[in-house]
Parts: C-alpha cells; sequence; structure tokens
C-alpha cells in the first residue's frame, strides 16, 4: 500500500466509464444524472475507497470562505484589456468587509475547466463569478448543474438564468451612433465585439437601431467584427475602409478595438475627427489617452465587479433566494475624436 495514490475525481470517472462532471452530479446529490450512470459512480465510490477532500476533513456541510473569479480568456487578454482589471477591482470592493478570500482562475481550455469543475466537486469554493461569457461556454451550465452559486458579469443571452449584471450595450450603442448622426455624418460604420458574445450582439443591435431610425445605411459592408484586441481593431478598421472608402465615421465596441481602429485610420491618412470621427465604449483609461483623446459609451465596470461579489455572497448564504438580473445604465462621454 505505500506509495499508492488517493483516488481523485478522475479515476472514479474512468473506473465507472462516465466523465468527471457526471462524478461531480452524483457527488453533489443532482437529480441530472440517470440511474444507471449514478449506480456506476457510487460503484466505483465503494470500489476505490474515493472520499473528496471537503468530507476527509470534515467539511461536507461548512464553507470554505472562498470563492472563484473564472476568466475563460488568455493571459495576454488579462493584462491587456483594462475591463477585467477593473472588473478585479470591483469584486474586490464587493468582498473587504468580509472575510472571504479570492480566487482568481484561468480556463483556457478543457484541462483547466476539469480542474475547476474538481475544485467545485470537491467544494474548495463556495461560489464562482464568471467573467467574459460566451453563449457556447459549457461552463455556467456545468456550474448550475452542479449546484454551486454561480453570478455572472454579462450574460449568455436575454434569457440567461443565472444571477447576472450587465450595462445596457443596447441604449449605449443606440446613443453613441445618434450622437455620431447628430454631428452630421451619413455613413457610420461599425467594429462589433465577437458575435458569440451577447455583448457583441447587443452592442450591434444598438447601431443597427439608431441607423434604422434615422433612415441611414445599415448594409453589411459598414460591419466587421473582431475580438475586443487592439489588432482585431486594426484588421477590422482596414476591412471597413476597403469595403465601405466612403465611410465617414465609426461607433466601435471596445475601446481597445477603436484605439486599433484609430492606428489603422492613421495608417491610411484619414483623419480623426474631419475624415472619420470614432466612439468607442467602456471609457476606459484608453479612450483619455488615445490622440486624440476617445469619445466614449461609458459603463460601470467596478460597480459591475462589486454587485456580482455582494450578489454571490447573498446566493451562498440563501441558495433559495431568487436570481437577480440586474441592468445598469451607461452614459455617453464626448472628446474630441467625434
Amino acid at each position: 500500500m505505500e506509495g499508492r495514490r488517493r483516488p481523485t475525481i478522475k479515476t472514479v470517472a474512468a473506473r465507472a466509464g462516465v466523465g468527471r462532471t457526471t462524478v461531480s452530479r452524483v457527488i453533489n446529490g443532482s437529480t441530472l444524472v440517470s440511474e444507471e450512470a449514478r449506480a456506476a459512480v457510487l460503484a466505483a465510490i465503494d470500489e476505490l475507497n474515493y472520499v473528496p477532500n471537503s468530507v476527509a476533513r470534515g467539511l461536507v456541510t461548512s464553507r470554505t470562505n472562498s470563492i472563484a473569479l473564472v476568466i475563460p480568456e488568455s493571459e495576454s487578454r488579462l493584462g491587456s484589456e483594462p475591463y477585467f482589471s477593473a472588473v478585479i477591482r470591483g469584486v474586490s470592493t464587493g468582498l473587504a468587509d468580509t472575510r472571504t478570500q479570492l480566487q482568481l482562475m484561468l480556463v483556457r481550455d478543457k484541462g483547466e475547466r476539469d480542474r475547476l469543475t474538481d475544485s467545485v466537486a470537491e467544494r474548495r469554493v463556495d461560489g464562482v463569478l464568471l467573467v467574459s461569457v460566451h453563449e457556447q461556454d459549457p461552463l455556467p451550465g456545468l456550474l448550475e448543474d452542479m449546484g454551486l452559486p454561480t453570478v455572472l458579469a454579462g450574460r449568455r443571452s436575454p434569457t440567461e438564468s443565472l444571477s447576472h449584471v450587465h450595462c445596457d450595450n443596447l441604449g449605449g450603442a443606440t446613443a453613441a451612433v445618434r450622437h455620431l448622426l447628430g454631428r452630421g455624418r451619413t455613413t457610420v460604420a461599425t467594429i462589433a465585439g465577437p458575435l458569440d458574445m451577447d455583448v457583441g450582439r447587443t452592442r450591434l443591435q444598438g447601431w443597427r437601431d439608431a441607423l434604422a431610425e434615422a433612415g441611414c445605411d445599415a448594409g453589411r459592408r459598414l460591419v466587421a467584427s473582431a475580438d475586443f484586441t487592439e489588432a482585431g481593431g486594426e484588421h477590422a478598421m482596414r476591412s471597413l475602409l476597403e469595403a465601405a472608402p466612403d465611410l465617414d465615421a465609426v461607433f466601435v465596441a471596445s475601446d481597445v478595438m477603436a484605439a486599433g481602429a484609430m492606428m489603422e485610420l492613421r495608417r491610411q491618412g484619414r483623419r480623426v475627427p474631419h475624415d472619420v470621427a470614432v466612439v468607442g465604449f467602456d471609457d476606459s483609461f484608453f479612450a483619455r489617452h488615445t490622440d486624440p483623446p476617445l469619445t466614449s459609451v461609458r459603463q460601470p465596470i467596478e460597480e459591475i465587479g462589486t454587485m456580482i461579489a455582494r450578489i454571490l455572497l447573498q446566493e451562498i448564504a440563501d441558495p433559495e433566494a431568487p436570481r437577480q438580473h440586474t441592468l445598469l445604465p451607461t452614459e455617453l462621454i464626448v472628446r474630441d475624436s467625434s
């Protein structure tokens, strides 16, 4: 027996012939498991003498006073995108008067997702905050199935079931485009965010709504989408100028992409705002340090972080509490780029 390793969820899953998520659901009493699978998992647990860490410590019904902030993005996005640092500051504020510890977890592939579900199954965290959610991301559904309190910054779609906090992306985008039209611009293009994210689709819809309201062209030649990065903004702006060389304004779905778009405009000899007016979204520090300073839609990012932390603490304290869906207002901050 010396040197024999203690069995893990992965070991149990392999013995039972099921996935780790199924084992996690059985351990946590989920009803979303067939009787056949449940019996196989329980038999494997018994054969392997598997005991979750939290059970071994006698902490099954107590709390760890620890929550995870999960960001399904790369380190480069985390370091270059001001949105994430603002959310982290807000979450820290929301936890400041508590003894709750915050674990930051990047989930970039299946292996890291498996490690997160292992942590959840063994109750090493009391709840999860999930940032930057994509429509088909399996994580929110997995966490919900496993019965762990989970709150989102943003949402997968307008029918989101989990508690979430997001800003008025539709209204903010509409206000941005109305502003450009009000300045006499007639051919307003857009650089949208990823269209597998609600934030990308909703800001694009705001652009469409404002142009339809004014009876202006909202054709496909005026739309490019990118990945919320500066390089993505540059590439999208290049594509727009090729497809619509007559454009005189562009609404960009993030400040980071707007900075890239302005670099490309300058490279092609287009003056901002004389030839092309530009409006971004977020009102991050990028907006104040571009040349010229960027008009942008301000969203209360730190407040979003604070609110998701407080909502999660409420759901941990009372798992039967009703889900909360919170919409925060936006504000157009006008600077020299428009």
